[in-house]
C-alpha cells in the first residue's frame, strides 16, 4: 500500500511530503484494519514535518471503512463507516486504528466533514470542559478563525457563553458571527466586559493581551503556541486576578483520561443535528498534497483541509 512520508526537502511545505509503498499495517487485537477514505491536516502535524527523518509517517485525522474488525470482539463490524484517531501514521490508504478511538459514521456525514473532526473538535471540548461552567459566561477565544477556535466558538455558544472571537486579521473573521460569536474582533482589542474564561491557542504577545482582561477567579486554558514564543503573563497576573486557574490541554495527554470513542460520537451527534459545523474549508488530493498544504500553511483558509483519497 502508499501512505504519504516525509522526505528531506525542507524549503517550504510543498515538498516535504512524498507518497511512498510502506508495510501493511499489522493490527493488534483491539485495533480495526480501516480503508481510508479522507484524512485531516492539521497545523500541528505541518510544525514537525521538518523535525521528522525521511521516510516518517504522519496524520492523525482518518475516516474510512472499517475492513477488517478488531480481533478482540470490540468495536464495530466489517463495512461499518467510521471515523477515529491514529497514531501518527493516518495518512495511508490502510491504517490500524484502536477501538477505543473510533465512533461510528452517521451517513449523513460525508468523509471530509468526519475527517474534519477528532483533532479539532476533541481538543475545542476537552479545552472548554477543563475551563467548566460556560452558560452565562463570556468566553474570550484566541485564534478563532483555526480548526479548534471555529469548533470551540460553537461548542461554547451552544452551551450558552457569550463568545468573543480574536483572530489575526479581518479575513480570518469570515463566518464567526454566524458560528455563534457575539463578538469578533482581531487580537488585542478590549474585550469592553470582564473575561471569565481565556482559550488561547497563540501565546506570545497574544496570550499576554488576552490575559489582561480575565476576570479575578477566571480560567485560563491554552491549547497550543502558534506564535512560537514564550508564555508571558502580565507582571501583576496574579495579584490584579486572584484565584484565577491556569491550564494546558494537549490532546493526546487528555485522551488517556476520556472515552475517546464516546466523545467522536457525541460530536457526531451535534454535527447531524446541525448544531455543529466542522467547517471543511478546503478539500485536496492525497496524490498531490501540496496545494493545500500551503494554504493552510500561509493561513489562506478559514478552517479545516481535509485530503481525499
Amino acid at each position: 500500500m502508499k501512505a504519504l512520508v516525509t522526505t528531506d526537502d525542507a524549503d517550504n511545505a510543498d515538498g516535504r511530503l512524498r507518497l511512498d509503498p510502506v508495510d501493511e499495517p499489522e493490527p493488534l487485537p483491539g485495533q480495526a484494519l480501516i480503508a481510508v477514505s479522507a484524512v485531516a491536516v492539521n497545523r500541528g502535524e505541518l510544525s514537525v514535518l521538518d523535525e521528522l527523518p525521511p521516510g516518517s509517517r504522519i496524520g492523525w485525522d482518518v475516516a474510512g471503512t472499517v475492513l477488517r474488525p478488531a480481533a478482540d470482539g470490540s468495536g464495530p463490524a466489517v463495512g461499518t463507516r467510521v471515523v477515529g484517531l491514529a497514531d501518527r501514521d493516518g495518512w495511508a490508504e490502510r491504517v490500524a486504528l484502536d477501538t477505543r478511538r473510533l465512533a461510528r459514521l452517521p451517513d449523513a456525514v460525508d468523509w471530509a466533514a468526519a475527517a474534519a473532526l477528532p483533532v479539532a473538535g476533541l481538543t475545542a471540548l476537552y479545552a472548554l470542559q477543563r475551563a467548566g461552567r460556560l452558560l452565562g459566561r463570556t468566553v474570550l477565544i484566541t485564534g478563532a478563525g483555526g480548526g479548534v477556535g471555529r469548533a470551540a466558538v460553537q461548542l461554547a455558544s451552544a452551551a450558552g457563553a457569550h463568545v468573543i472571537a480574536w483572530v489575526g486579521s479581518p479575513d480570518r473573521a469570515t463566518g464567526l458571527a454566524a458560528l455563534g460569536a457575539d463578538v469578533v474582533a482581531t487580537y488585542g482589542t478590549d474585550p469592553g466586559v470582564p473575561v471569565d474564561i481565556l482559550l488561547d491557542s497563540c501565546g506570545g504577545t497574544v496570550l499576554t493581551r488576552a490575559f489582561e482582561s480575565v476576570a479575578p477567579g477566571g480560567s485560563v486554558v491554552v491549547y497550543g503556541n502558534t506564535a512560537r514564543a514564550e508564555l508571558r503573563l502580565p507582571r501583576d497576573w496574579g495579584r490584579a486576578r486572584p484565584g484565577v486557574s491556569l491550564h494546558y490541554v494537549f490532546l493526546f495527554d487528555e485522551i488517556t483520561r476520556h472515552d475517546v470513542g464516546h466523545d467522536l460520537a457525541f460530536l457526531l451527534q451535534l454535527v447531524t443535528e446541525e448544531r455543529l459545523d466542522p467547517q471543511v474549508a478546503l478539500v485536496g488530493s492525497w496524490t498531490d498534497p501540496a496545494p493545500a498544504l500551503r494554504c493552510l500553511d500561509r493561513r489562506q483558509v478559514n478552517g479545516k483541509v481535509v485530503l481525499a483519497l
